[in-house]
């Protein structure tokens, strides 16, 4: 007999119960409460953002009939959180299914939601696609505000800035984030203005391959194989006591391509190029299909090839909200003392 939704989604909040109450010790009200792909429902994802509660279809969109179940179950287990529902099942993952009226409302609102301290601002429904707070990072920021406090950041990849602006908070002496997408950035710097820090970050728009080569010392040409790049900001070469690389799977730019699979060490290199010797890099890899070993194997090669041998790593989990299929989550993030 097949397990119903409601079953799934009863065990998987029983699941996080220890978990949920240390979060919200720790004033963190943002997390996990359903990871489909590990807990029953492929495709499927709840969170939790303060007072806000985001469902999230990847795979085929919820049955008028799984949406109302859904919607009963969390009114009766928590029943002061509004909901919305986004339909993500269509050609690349954008929000298909439309509002209107009072559920419009709810998913347009500006709120708060708090990790670790810090608050975090996010919207059920925006013009992007992904919350501005992505979960299944907690613990790769929990690590960097550990480690940061008098150090500098390099933030790259930066996406809406939380890394740094949790490393801002921490203490961190300087923070710079990366990011070639302006909407992003923006979101970024109304969230720093919106928390109380000793150091203001700053946020450069720009592609991260020409900001590495530049910050590195590599230097970045304005022209190559006779073509003209495209407008960059120029930055003074400075390495940084820790830097956060959280590339894409796959992206590519007349600077450079990133590709996870079969290319890591192309944007790996440049960013331990911008990491004081002695210092920490901390890197993500996304791709599900990329085993923990044989990427650890590659960083070690790239690294010694570099003439920047790694000298000591540290596995980073997600924390348990993010369960992985056999004990091995999709998200590896390694901590490197380079």
């Amino acid at each position: 007999m097949t397990e119903s939704l409601t079953t799934h989604l009863a065990q998987a909040f029983a699941s996080r119960e220890t978990l949920v109450s240390q979060l919200l010790a720790e004033k963190t009200d943002a997390y996990r409460l359903f990871h489909g792909i590990a807990e029953g429902h492929s495709g499927l994802t709840v969170d939790r953002y303060g007072d806000l509660l985001l469902v999230q279809c990847f795979h085929s969109p919820l049955t008028p009939e799984s949406l109302a179940e859904l919607s009963a179950f969390y009114a009766e287990k928590l029943p002061d959180l509004a909901m919305v529902y986004n339909d993500r099942s269509q050609a690349h993952s954008r929000i298909s299914n439309t509002l209107s009226g009072e559920q419009l409302d709810i998913a347009s609102a500006p709120r708060e939601a708090h990790e670790m301290g810090v608050p975090n601002l996010n919207q059920g429904l925006h013009a992007g696609q992904d919350p501005w707070l992505l979960l299944d990072l907690r613990a790769a920021r929990r690590r960097i505000m550990q480690e940061i406090p008098g150090k500098s950041l390099l933030n790259l990849f930066a996406y809406t800035g939380s890394v740094g602006i949790a490393a801002a908070k921490a203490g961190a002496q300087f923070v710079m984030n990366v990011d070639f997408s302006e909407p992003n950035l923006k979101i970024g710097k109304e969230n720093a203005r919106y928390n109380t820090l000793a150091v203001r970050p700053r946020f450069i728009k720009s592609d991260a391959f020409a900001a590495m080569r530049q910050l590195s010392g590599l230097g970045q040409a304005e022209f190559v194989r006779g073509k003209r790049m495209p407008p960059f900001p120029k930055l003074e070469a400075k390495t940084f006591d820790c830097v956060f690389l959280d590339p894409p799977g796959y992206a590519k730019s007349p600077f450079g391509v990133v590709d996870l699979v079969n290319d890591y060490a192309s944007v790996f290199k440049p960013a331990l190029l911008c990491t004081t010797e002695g210092g920490t890099l901390i890197c993500t890899n996304r791709v599900a299909t990329v085993s923990r070993e044989a990427w650890l194997d590659q960083l070690q090669r790239s690294a010694a090839k570099a003439g920047r041998p790694i000298r000591e790593f540290e596995w980073i989990f997600p924390e348990t909200d993010f369960p992985g299929i056999g004990g091995e989550p999709a998200l590896k993030m390694l901590l490197l003392r380079v």
